[in-house]
């Protein structure tokens, strides 16, 4: 029965997103499979918090700005998402769940809190961020930079990665009560603050490797720096960066640095 609620409510969500234009066929796909997964798997609160995720940022793309749509020319990955997006910001949190089907042990959940804390701090931070009216500055050198540079923040993009990592948090913490999982007040609240922090660690570290060592490219037509192959119809020069290193496996490393992050602030302070 899990598989088939797990399916169902993955398949009405997913739908939707597909209908309204936030995913892209194989999204749908891998986004049915991850939320099914995670519900025969795990439990309502996985599945809960990995759909918090999905909602909030699938939500927050569709703000129509026009500097935000600027500064997200160069992104390599646009408002509507396909199966390797989907993977890079939840394959991990499903991985971490078979581990809990198989070996039973709250590090799990702590650790997956932590991974979707900073994917959604992430995005966020992306979304809102990218509509701050200040200029964003290098992660690395505080150098003011380019609206849409990979390691550029601001303000506030710092403060919606915080609020993302937290609203994870928070979310976590009320499924874990409402299946009743034993966790009292304190754990509660303790989740939100692991997800604020762990989150906003983890989206620092997406920033500064996409300012070091994720692969960049120069549009030969534009000269535009971007993430993406192809610009103005062209195949553009890779300018720094490895080549494996793209922007979906910036994601899924930071995440995992989210991840650990929470579990080792857990066991060091509460």
């Amino acid at each position: 029965m899990e598989w088939i609620w797990g399916l169902a409510g993955s398949l009405i969500i997913a739908g939707a997103a597909y209908w309204k234009g936030s995913l892209s066929l194989s999204g749908l796909a891998a986004a049915v499979l991850l939320g099914t997964s995670m519900f025969a798997l795990g439990n309502l609160a996985w599945f809960g918090t990995l759909i918090a995720f999905f909602v909030s940022s699938t939500l927050l793309s569709k703000l129509k700005h026009q500097r935000k749509s600027a500064a997200e020319s160069g992104y390599a990955k646009g408002g509507r998402r396909d199966a390797g997006q989907v993977a890079a910001n939840g394959g991990l949190g499903l991985l971490l769940c078979i581990g809990n089907a198989v070996w039973p042990d709250p590090a799990w959940w702590i650790v997956f809190v932590g991974v979707m804390a900073t994917v959604n701090a992430d995005t966020w931070a992306t979304e809102i961020g990218g509509m701050s009216l200040s200029t964003p500055r290098s992660i690395i050198n505080g150098k003011r930079v380019l609206a849409g540079t990979s390691g550029g923040v601001t303000g506030l993009g710092l403060l919606a990665s915080l609020l993302g990592g937290a609203f994870i948090g928070l979310v976590s913490g009320w499924f874990s009560q409402m299946i009743e999982l034993e966790y009292g007040v304190g754990v509660f609240a303790a989740l939100i603050v692991l997800g604020a922090v762990s989150g906003l660690i983890g989206s620092l570290a997406d920033s500064w490797l996409g300012a070091t060592l994720q692969v960049m490219y120069q549009c030969i037509v534009c000269g535009k720096t971007i993430e993406k192959q192809l610009h103005c119809g062209q195949k553009a020069a890779q300018i720094r960066g490895m080549s494996w290193m793209t922007n979906d496996m910036v994601n899924a490393i930071s995440s995992l640095v989210g991840g650990v992050m929470c579990l080792a602030i857990s066991i060091l302070i509460f």
